[in-house]
């Protein structure tokens, strides 16, 4: 077929294929400004704070502790605008700081928990909560200091929709954020009726296809949330059972305790690392701009 002006129209599954093209794209678009906003804020304080000669300069810095020490360049961003800042003319970021042992990562399946990687871990902690709930739907999230809010970083079962609109989510509205807030397992038995979610935050859940949800907070043994695991499911449903509650406490508490010492160790250690080089200028590595 053609169309008014004699072309050809576009076959139906074509111009859908086009449009989710183009809708992922857009997602990448926001994620890549998200990121390069807190990356931009990191890089003039660096700049500032050791007095080197650019935003580049600065960029080569946070880019090698992101390699070397296999942590996401914006984590690296966030533990600089986040972490109290090193004494002026001090030789260490951190003098004094004792290393411990990496809490044990049983419940989770994994073995040598200080050898293991952080995403191994988000990967550990939603394979557990989907089994213990029974579903197929679920998302981590971790707590990004810097926006003071929750970010998914890993989900399955979810549709792209869905992860584009809770891709950062604040501390109202939504099962995850009353979760945290309350630092305690959050059951939606409903989501049509739930009063718990905004009206776009429950038309976005419900499109995805989940009925019903448990969110599950990732805390320290100081009591501080560090992220969220959430199961969705895809009818109505009643409390979970005592044993399941149990279980997803132990999980939420062992992933807590692992990503705290997480980031006062491994990204520490970045931070420690990419403070040495700073101190010599000479010894920043070149890099193509950001």
């Amino acid at each position: 077929m053609t169309d008014a002006l004699g072309r050809p129209e576009p076959d139906a599954d074509d111009a859908a294929a086009e449009r989710e093209r183009l809708r992922q794209e857009v997602r990448e678009l926001r994620a890549k400004v998200r990121s390069r906003a807190l990356i931009a804020q990191a890089q003039g304080v660096l700049t500032e704070r050791y007095r080197l000669r650019g935003p580049e300069a600065a960029f080569a810095l946070m880019q090698q502790a992101s390699q070397r020490f296999n942590i996401k360049l914006r984590t690296v961003a966030e533990a600089v605008l986040t972490f109290p800042r090193p004494e002026p003319g001090r030789a260490l970021w951190f003098p004094g700081r004792t290393r411990r042992g990496a809490p044990p990562l049983d419940m989770l399946g994994l073995d040598g928990a200080g050898r293991a990687h952080h995403s191994e871990v988000l990967s550990a902690v939603l394979t557990q909560t989907l089994a213990i709930t029974n579903t197929p739907m679920g998302n981590v999230q971790l707590a990004d200091r810097a926006e003071r809010a929750l970010r998914i970083e890993k989900h399955t079962g979810l549709s792209a929709d869905f992860v584009d609109f809770f891709a950062v989510v604040g501390d109202q509205g939504t099962s995850c954020a009353k979760a945290a807030a309350e630092l305690a397992q959050t059951t939606v038995h409903d989501v049509a009726t739930d009063p718990v979610f905004t009206s776009a935050a429950r038309q976005a859940i419900l499109e995805a296809g989940s009925r019903a949800c448990h969110s599950v907070p990732l805390v320290t043994a100081e009591g501080t949330c560090v992220g969220m695991v959430s199961a969705h499911l895809e009818r109505p449903i009643q409390d979970l059972h005592p044993a399941q509650l149990k279980a997803l406490e132990q999980t939420g508490q062992q992933a807590g305790a692992w990503l705290a010492w997480h980031r006062r160790t491994i990204v520490a250690d970045a931070l420690e690392h990419l403070h040495a080089i700073a101190r010599d200028p000479a010894a920043i590595p070149e890099t193509r701009r950001p």
